[in-house]
Order: structure tokens, then sequence, then C-alpha cells
């Protein structure tokens, strides 16, 4: 092996060690995040149909009962069905539990990191428009006065995993199609785990 090529080979493998990507290099700032972030582009999202299943439960018809530990969002539709969604939710510490009612519901919404998740990741901005870049998705339905919300994602291979901060991810398409038949005012459920009698109605139905 020449001198020559044994330098290339040895300054490209520095390249690498020294070169991190943007984010990495964002990730690794001691300082703030930056004030604004740019979303990116906002394109029309096709609603998504969620599956109709069994649900033996006693919640009203419009009623959404998130079970957490199933990964998954039922919209009741009647003493016996409900649409089926799959979603992401809250990681270990963040996940909660309750009874809450949509709020707002936002198209493309701007997010605004709290100062506690800045805190925690100081590449975050103040603020990000809304758009594909947005991790809010395409949508929001915010929760109540709380932080939480039912929304999109930027990463549709999050959707079935426990990594969020406490919100409910939904596939784009998904969260479209929830918006279109809930609103302010739907009261929204959310369980450690679905009561046995529905579990096993929803099961026997897969």
């Amino acid at each position: 092996m020449t001198a020559a090529v044994t330098q290339l080979r040895s300054a490209l493998k520095s390249r690498r060690r020294t070169a991190p990507t943007r984010l990495q290099a964002r990730g690794r700032r001691r300082g703030p995040g930056p004030k604004l972030l740019d979303g990116g582009g906002r394109p029309a999202i096709s609603p998504m149909s969620p599956e109709r299943v069994a649900f033996a439960g006693s919640y009203a018809p419009g009623t959404i009962v998130i079970d957490s530990s199933g990964r998954r969002l039922y919209l009741v539709q009647s003493r016996s069905t409900a649409l089926r969604y799959p979603i992401s939710v809250g990681r270990e510490g963040f996940s909660w539990t309750g009874r809450e009612r949509i709020s707002r519901v936002a198209d493309w919404p701007d997010w605004h990191p709290p100062k506690e998740m800045r805190e925690r990741d100081r590449s975050l901005p103040e603020k990000m428009t809304g758009g594909v870049r947005n991790p809010l998705g395409a949508k929001a339905l915010y929760l109540g006065n709380s932080l939480y919300r039912i929304h999109g994602t930027n990463s549709a291979q999050s959707i079935g995993r426990a990594n969020s901060s406490g919100c409910f991810r939904m596939m784009n398409g998904h969260v479209v199609d929830l918006s279109r038949r809930v609103g302010v005012g739907t009261q929204v459920v959310v369980l450690k785990g679905l009561p046995s009698r529905v579990a096993r109605s929803t099961r026997d139905d897969d």
C-alpha cells in the first residue's frame, strides 16, 4: 500500500470522526437552540381509513379511548364496534392516564417545545413552523388545557412505540381521518390498558 493511499484513508477516517451531521452538531451545542426553525412544506394529506373492530365497552359512541399498553387509539362507534388506529405513546416516565376533552384542532400546527424539553435537548428551537419537518405532523388535536395532543408525525417509523413526551402520535393520514370524525368537546379517555372484557373482544376480532 502506497504512502499516499495510507494518508488518504487516514484523512477520510479522521473526517468521519470529526465531521458530525448537522443534527449531531446541533445536539452537541452547549448554548440554546435556534429561536425559529422552518417546518417545511404543507402538502395536502389524504385521509387513511382505520380498522373497524369489535369493541365491547360501555363508552358512549364518539368517545376516543386510548390503550397505552396496546399502543392503539379507538374511536367508539357503537356499544359493540370501534375504529382502531395504531399510535405511539409516552416513553417511560412520560406516560399518563385520565380524561380530557379536545379543546382545539389545528392544521399543520406550529411547535413550541416547552422550556423543560429544551433544557433536556438544547438543539430544540423555541418555535418550529408547521410543515413536513415538524414533529406534530399534519394535524393536532389539543387535549384540554394540558400540553398533550393527539397529533401526526414526521417519523412514520415511530408509530407503535413508546417514545413520546406524553403526546399520542398517529400517521398523518390517520390523524386527518380522525379529525374529520371528532371535534372540539370530544371526550378522550387515556387508559394504561383496556379492561379485560374489552381487550378480549378486540382480540376476538383480529
